[in-house]
């Protein structure tokens, strides 16, 4: 199934799409949860019966009339309010260009265990403008990734049955102000700043029963599902990432398993998958410079629509805008004691 969060009269709600229509949860059954979150915590029972409901709709037996059009309303995130977000760390080309790019060796450590971060969950957005500071524009970024929503608590998950918690998949952009990240990083934390101001999921959460076409076996010495589903990024219509979700090294299964440790994780918890090979300026720009010296680095714009595309997963379309206030925080910065 294909659920999708939209608004309805200031509220969030849950349908499915189907042959290009939505339809809401009330018209499935009137016992299915109206919202995401409430689907989530009540997935088992939620589930099989919307998923009773898509095929009485592919059968005729509910009316397309009862549909309504995507253009007819507003998407939300898939997942609006999310219990928290991790965002991880599991495209080994990504880190190795990246590294490659600023002349030093491949950590080892990325091999042995899989890692993340938290990032500000109430930044979670959907499709539509990104609108953002004076500072964020400051080297900014798009990162295409894949990520997931965990669909049931669980404790001390081992990454043989985590698959079973993960509730579907979707496209994730986890923006990035450069600028504000690396000097905050010089201290050995973050990211923050450079990371909290949006993270973008969406336009629907895919579960796990269509995407069983794509399913390939993990790399080697890895444990869980995997997918053969390209990924492309394009700004402005120009194409400028091109990888696969089956590229991941770590599996959404491994990263649980880490996750979880000693941590109970929730419904409605995301995780990110990291961003893809090329899936950014940051390593683009470097592989650039890299092989010409000349190279002229390029960056997120005011009014740049950022299109990222996933195989079976859908388009996530973002428009970049400004907001009304020239406040800078790096302007703010205190001279250093001599």
């Amino acid at each position: 199934m294909k659920l999708v969060s939209y608004l309805l009269e200031g509220h969030d709600r849950l349908a499915i799409l189907v042959d290009g229509l939505l339809y809401d949860m009330e018209t499935l059954h009137p016992d299915l949860p109206h919202n995401m979150s409430m689907f989530l915590n009540y997935w088992d029972d939620a589930y099989s019966m919307a998923k009773g409901g898509e095929i009485m709709i592919q059968e005729g037996r509910i009316s397309r009339e009862k549909g309504f059009s995507l253009e007819s309303t507003t998407l939300l995130a898939p997942v609006p309010f999310p219990t928290s977000c991790r965002d991880g760390y599991a495209f080994r080309q990504h880190v190795a260009a990246a590294r490659r790019n600023r002349k030093v060796p491949m950590i080892p450590e990325f091999d042995q265990y899989p890692i993340f971060y938290f990032t500000n969950h109430l930044a979670i957005q959907g499709p539509g403008d990104v609108s953002c500071m004076p500072d964020h524009f400051q080297k900014l970024d798009f990162e295409l990734e894949t990520a997931i929503v965990i669909c049931k608590h669980g404790r001390n998950i081992r990454a043989e049955h985590a698959d079973q918690y993960i509730g579907g998949l979707m496209i994730m952009n986890d923006m990035s102000a450069r600028t504000l990240q690396m000097e905050e990083m010089l201290l050995n934390l973050g990211p923050a700043k450079g990371k909290d101001f949006s993270t973008v999921i969406g336009p629907w959460l895919v579960t796990l029963d269509e995407l069983e076409q794509y399913e390939i076996p993990a790399k080697e010495g890895h444990v869980g599902k995997s997918w053969n589903l390209r990924m492309q990024c394009r700004v402005n219509g120009e194409q400028v990432s091109d990888g696969n979700v089956g590229d991941m090294d770590w599996t959404f299964a491994e990263i649980i398993e880490r996750a979880s440790y000693g941590v109970t994780l929730f419904a409605g918890d995301v995780i990110g998958s990291g961003t893809v090979g090329t899936g950014c300026f940051l390593e683009l720009n470097g592989t650039g410079k890299l092989n010409a010296p000349n190279f002229t680095e390029r960056w997120l714009q005011e009014g740049d629509v950022v299109e990222m595309e996933i195989d079976g997963l859908g388009v996530l379309s973002n428009t970049i805008v400004k907001e009304d206030d020239p406040f800078s925080i790096l302007e703010r910065k205190k001279m250093p004691r001599s």
